[in-house]
């Protein structure tokens, strides 16, 4: 296949799909609950109605960050991600509407709010109006309080199955849709679906994928960088990827901590996978603690931040920090296809130290149309290159060499605030937004 002519039209297909399946279940259960039931007051009707929509986004909101490969190849992880934030607060918002009309179909129904004499179906719901009340919480207070990853994953998980087994518990015991011949197989359906979900995420995914690999060796890129190199085990297929893409990584067959890398070998050459991670935690000293031959398990590969999806004529790669990861792999896997095309890298970093593979990219030169411009946050006296921020004028003095009336792609990789700003910077020299590509750290 021409690497360079790639047809979208499949990815479109795979998104329509997509959209029309979150649409189904989003939506059908309260049409059919609609079309089907007798009539009824207003506010029963709109209680029915809220209660049903807020379920179904529950479930699509449990769904959509499960590792659906189909899904975040169609749309990005970056867009599965922000859905997911969005249905949650949706669930929230159709929650407190649904108790809103309880309210107002039967006044005294408020007493139900006293836990101490309501029912079991009340204190379900109390329960996982609560849950979900926290979640949103914890997700604005993580960004204000910077709370480490394997604490805000534990909580946001323990969190997320206090919500779901609150509000299936309420559904089961209020008895109101589940005996209905029509509205009850639908919510049986739904349940189903969770369970399926969360089996091929928590236990099919480890126990019948596998994904084991060997560890081949680890190297310090710098204090805080480590680039794990594995090869999967005798027999078995390596890791096919785009390049571009990240995976889940875990140390132990059945753990549950595990983190998303991107992986920043080349697609050429399945035989060699390599990570290159930065961290001082726990999880981060325990790869740099591996020893050649040990396992390591890999669940992947996911995202639509490839450049083999664009039928793009150059390639502008802007990298910040250990962002330069997806960068090195599409590079990487350009130099082994003989890849003939434009690339031109700028990558942002505090200092010297922070700039990763410098050698290897003044190598990858000699076999690409590569330019690069490293950029510095915090220069040394002695530093003659680019400093600052990634503006209008720094994007056009490196694109002077493009034939900017050609299709042109841009990959943004870093953190949020550097991707925002390249975008805006981007957006302002007239680049199509479709022709803008991005991937955040700050995805969770």
């Amino acid at each position: 296949m021409d690497r360079t002519t790639v047809s979208e039209a499949p990815a479109a297909g795979a998104r329509t799909a997509w959209v029309t399946a979150l649409l189904a279940v989003l939506a059908g259960p309260a049409l059919v609950h609609l079309l089907t039931s007798e009539p009824m007051g207003m506010w029963r009707q709109l209680s029915s109605v809220t209660g049903l929509v807020a379920l179904s986004a529950l479930v699509c909101t449990a769904a959509l960050p499960s590792r659906l490969r189909g899904l975040t190849r169609a749309f990005g992880i970056e867009t599965v991600v922000g859905l997911h934030r969005q249905l949650g607060i949706l669930s929230a918002v159709l929650i407190a509407v649904h108790l809103g009309a309880v309210v107002a179909a039967n006044p005294t129904q408020v007493a139900l709010l006293n836990l101490v004499s309501a029912p079991n179906r009340a204190r379900a719901a109390v329960a996982a109006t609560v849950s979900i009340a926290l979640l949103i919480v914890l997700a604005v207070w993580k960004r204000k309080v910077n709370l480490r990853y394997e604490v805000w994953r534990w909580l946001h998980l323990m969190l997320a199955v206090f919500v779901l087994g609150g509000t299936a518990l309420h559904v089961l015991w209020l008895q109101h849709l589940v005996l209905d011949a029509v509205m009850g197989p639908i919510l049986a359906a739904l349940g189903v679906l969770v369970v399926v979900v969360f089996a091929m995420r928590w236990w099919g995914r480890a126990v019948l994928d596998g994904g084991e690999f060997l560890v081949q060796a680890v190297r310090a890129e710098n204090p805080t960088v480590t680039t794990l190199v594995l090869s999967p085990r005798e027999g078995r297929e390596g890791l096919r990827f785009s390049p571009g893409q990240f995976a889940w990584v875990r140390l132990q067959r059945s753990a549950v901590e595990e983190h998303p890398f991107t992986i920043a070998s080349s697609a050429h050459d399945p035989r060699y996978t390599e990570f290159t991670i930065r961290g001082t935690g726990d999880f981060a000293t325990g790869v740099r603690d591996l020893r050649p031959g040990e396992s390591v398990w890999v669940d992947g590969p996911y995202g639509s931040f490839t450049c083999d999806d664009v039928p793009a004529a150059g390639l502008v790669l802007v990298a910040g920090g250990v962002g330069i990861t997806p960068m090195m792999s599409m590079l990487r896997t350009a130099a082994d296809r003989g890849d003939q095309r434009p690339h031109r890298l700028i990558y942002v970093a505090r200092d010297t130290g922070d700039l990763l593979f410098r050698d290897e990219l003044a190598m990858l030169r000699r076999y690409l149309d590569l330019e690069v411009t490293e950029v510095l946050r915090r220069p040394s006296a002695t530093w003659t290159g680019a400093t600052g921020e990634i503006d209008v004028a720094l994007l056009s003095s490196v694109l002077r060499t493009l034939d900017l009336g050609a299709r042109n792609d841009y990959f943004l990789c870093g953190p949020p605030s550097m991707v925002s700003d390249v975008h805006g910077a981007l957006t302002v020299m007239g680049v199509a937004d479709d022709r803008i590509h991005t991937e955040q750290f700050d995805m969770v």
